[in-house]
């Protein structure tokens, strides 16, 4: 489910936030929208790229006690009812608790396409990819405007699917333009590893989706979709059948 597909927004979800119903119910929703793809948050106690938004929500997954199984269990429960790419966004240290093998079955299992592992070292990736690979699962991986021409070149190699392209320096967040040199570094990653590079580019916008799929294979859209939600359950005491409404609204017009 991961084969090349016209350029177009990948939201991205904190699993179980507000709550694991919440998440399967949206899942189900966006089968309708104009998407490319889901990527699902596993809840992490100390994410390193992530800025507050994801942060936060994270916390408040974990406080509700999801776990590392209920996550599968959201997937595997929206499973049957779409039919877009569902990639899980996980810390190394979650799959090396669980291990790796059992990680990736537990993920093959509960219907996902892919795996990212944003903190994987370029050592450890290898052996994981292997293991997505025989379980006809995909391994993306991250590169940045910092890295170099030879790692790209070496990511490449061990990357199956896409290349997530970590459009600016430091946690995710609020931004108020995209680099200028963006298309530029995109264009050439893409003709240089032979891979769709997707982009992440924080807090999007529909104008914003549309200017990065014009260079990239897609935009990664997240903090935008988690501060909404954020909004709705603290500032206006949403009930989460309007979250829900809300959300599918607002991931509708930024995809566009």
């Amino acid at each position: 489910m991961l084969a090349t597909r016209a350029p177009g927004l990948w939201p991205f979800l904190v699993a179980g936030y507000p709550s694991a119903k919440f998440t399967i119910e949206l899942l189900r929703r966006m089968k309708n929208l104009p998407i490319r793809g889901v990527e699902i948050g596993f809840p992490f106690s100390d994410p390193i790229a992530d800025g507050p938004v994801i942060q936060e929500a994270f916390t408040r997954s974990l406080a509700s006690g999801l776990r590392v199984s209920d996550v599968f269990d959201i997937v595997k429960s929206a499973r049957a009812d779409v039919d877009y790419p569902v990639l899980g966004m996980v810390s190394a240290s979650i799959v090396h608790r669980v291990g790796a093998d059992d990680f990736v079955a537990q993920a093959k299992c509960a219907g996902l396409d892919g795996l990212i592992v944003p903190d994987i070292s370029l050592e450890e990736a290898p052996r994981l990819a292997q293991l997505t690979t025989a379980a006809e699962l995909r391994l993306s991986m991250l590169i940045a405007p910092t890295t170099p021409p030879d790692r790209q070149a070496r990511i490449a190699q061990i990357a199956g699917g896409f290349l997530y392209y970590v459009s600016i320096q430091g946690t995710t967040g609020a931004r108020k333009s995209l680099p200028d040199d963006l298309k530029s570094h995109v264009t050439t990653a893409r003709a240089t590893t032979g891979l769709p590079v997707r982009v992440g580019v924080g807090s999007s916008s529909r104008d914003r989706v549309r200017e990065v799929c014009q260079f990239g294979n897609g935009a990664i859209g997240g903090r935008s979709i988690v501060s909404t939600i954020t909004r709705l359950i603290d500032r206006e005491s949403k009930s989460e059948a309007a979250i829900i409404e809300s959300c599918t609204q607002f991931i509708s017009d930024l995809a566009g």
